[in-house]
């Protein structure tokens, strides 16, 4: 993994890189099975890109830690 795979991506990124709603990504999250978002300002979260690419690679298989 370099750098560039651990950027933040915003909920919009998200959504168009998995195929997934907005509502869908929340839910996943509170179910365990789609990764956390994390702080990157006093009001805004991110995803990190490499966490999205490893769910992407097994979606079914993830559970978050």
């Amino acid at each position: 993994m370099n750098d560039y795979d651990d950027r933040f991506l915003r909920i919009g990124d998200v959504t168009k890189r998995t195929g997934r709603s907005r509502a869908a990504i929340y839910r996943m999250i509170a179910e365990g099975t789609f990764p956390r978002q994390v702080p990157i300002g006093t009001r805004a979260v991110g995803w990190r890109l490499s966490s999205v690419l490893k769910w992407m690679e097994a979606p079914r298989d993830y559970h978050s830690e």
